[in-house]
């Protein structure tokens, strides 16, 4: 009789807590942890897919590829992610309304499987055609997995775990970046002959997520609002809190709910039409363009070399590379338990603002390593402290703007906005910086000083603070912004006209 009871004695905080991060871990390692992942394992076998790029060619007729030709593939097996991604953006709207937030993420394992079955018998069969249909395809499953997981989560999450429940998505990507560096160690899967099998094993995230998701409830939000099936959404909070008070919360519901009601969710073109979304619309573009924009990429890129020209052995740029992707996932924790003590402003005004400085100490020592030769070290650690910069701010907060700032007919439409601009501005950036890069030296990075100041400026004058409020209360403290309300006073009348003409 005590071991029946004992479940129902257990504290519904515990159970609350259990339920949701299990709910967290299931959407992430599927999720955002399959886009940190596959960014960073192609980095590991460059040079062997380009050698089995240069040999299928010559097998198929009879002579090598030449040099231009086979950076033009390698370039392309590069970018058909993010062009993926953008692609798997615009899909992940119309699959978080028509299957859900949960069945979205399941469904989205398809690509992978698919993926990984071309990337491992790629060498079998001798087509590096299929390794370009696989990246294409994880980048796909990369773009609706990164807006429908934030999505997911920040509609599951009570209010005052809101932002750090969302948050949890940059933790999970910058956790697959250290994991795709490790395992493409030269002593695991980053051997000449393993690279299939590296490339291949993002199916086992996806089979991960295959077995534990479908244990969890979907986001109460969308069986209400969407479907409107109050007694599934009182199940799947009863799943995520507990057996505790749930009157309040689910009052907060049938309000959104009746905010909502003869509402249809909206299409992405009509957020740019809507003065009511107007200020929604410009802080996600501004902001999402910044976190793209500010050269946090460039801080990757430009890391290698700077090790080596600092001293690190070849052999062990690889391992020094692994302390830049630790760096962020540390941040990522750290801002995650911070956005709800310190709220959303502070983050992003004080990431961008300290990357700002860390980029205009680091664009310094590169000028001034030729006299000094220690200024190398100086931009070594500026490295460092960028990616800790961006990590603590910019990279998680802005992936939950799209959920709080929007309400449930406008979030998917928000989502594929927010992410095709991220694809966008990814795909421009990785184009675009081997030209800034030949064209400024060692000013390179000054184009994204300016974006990093603009983000933390725009931050600053226009974007409300969202910590501790409901979705709803949100909506309503945007519409106020977006409808000021003219002074009240004592009116004015002129004395009636009679006009004896109409013109």
């Amino acid at each position: 009789m005590e071991d029946e009871l004992e479940p129902s004695l257990r504290p519904p905080t515990q159970i609350q807590g259990r339920i949701l991060l299990l709910t967290i871990c299931a959407a992430g390692i599927g999720g955002t942890f399959q886009f940190g992942y596959n960014l960073s394992i192609i980095n590991a076998p460059t040079s062997h897919i380009q050698e089995f790029t240069n040999e299928t060619w010559q097998a198929r007729t009879g002579e090598p590829l030449p040099d231009h030709l086979i950076l033009l593939m390698w370039s392309l097996i590069v970018s058909l992610y993010p062009l993926g991604g953008l692609f798997g953006a615009l899909l992940a709207g119309p699959l978080a309304i028509t299957l859900g937030r949960k069945k979205s993420l399941l469904v989205n394992n398809i690509f992978v499987v698919l993926a990984a079955i071309l990337f491992g018998f790629s060498r079998k069969a001798g087509s590096f055609e299929m390794i370009m249909l696989g990246r294409l395809l994880v980048g796909v499953s990369a773009g609706v997995s990164m807006n429908i997981q934030p999505m997911y989560l920040g509609e599951s999450a009570p209010k005052e775990l809101r932002g750090a429940v969302a948050m949890s998505s940059a933790i999970f990507t910058a956790l697959g970046i250290v994991m795709g560096q490790v395992v493409g160690l030269r002593e695991l899967l980053g051997d000449p002959q393993a690279w299939p099998l590296l490339l291949a094993s993002c199916l086992v995230p996806g089979v991960l997520q295959l077995a534990s998701l479908p244990l969890l409830p979907e986001s109460p939000r969308y069986l209400l609002i969407d479907c409107g099936d109050t007694e599934a959404c009182l199940a799947a909070l009863r799943q995520l809190r507990g057996s505790g008070d749930l009157a309040r919360e689910l009052e907060e519901l049938e309000e959104e709910r009746a905010a909502c009601q003869g509402c249809r969710a909206r299409r992405p073109w009509e957020l740019f039409q809507h003065r009511a979304l107007r200020r929604q619309v410009t802080s996600l573009v501004v902001l999402g363009s910044a976190m793209e924009l500010c050269g946090n990429d460039l801080m990757y890129a430009y890391a290698s070399s700077v090790f080596q020209k600092a001293g690190v052995p070849e052999a062990k740029v690889q391992y020094a590379t692994i302390g830049t992707g630790s760096c962020e996932l540390l941040m990522a924790i750290v801002s995650c338990v911070a956005v709800e003590r310190m709220g959303r402003r502070v983050l992003l005004i004080g990431g961008y603002s300290l990357m700002a400085c860390w980029g205009s100490i680091f664009t310094v020592a590169l000028c001034l390593q030729s006299s000094f030769p220690w200024t190398l070290y100086l931009a070594v650690a500026c490295i460092f402290a960028s990616i800790l910069s961006f990590g603590i701010g910019p990279a998680g907060v802005t992936g939950i703007l799209a959920t709080e700032l929007f309400d449930q007919m406008a979030r998917p439409a928000a989502c594929m906005v927010c992410g095709a601009l991220m694809w966008i501005m990814l795909f421009l950036v990785s184009l675009g910086f081997p030209f800034i890069m030949e064209a400024l030296s060692h000013f390179l990075y000054v184009p994204f000083l300016g974006v990093c100041v603009c983000g933390a400026i725009y931050t600053g004058l226009f974007l409300p603070e969202t910590k501790g409020k409901t979705l709803q209360e949100i909506s309503e403290e945007l519409h106020r912004l977006n409808f000021p309300r003219r002074p009240q006073g004592p009116t004015w009348r002129s004395p009636e006209v009679i006009q004896s003409t109409e013109l």
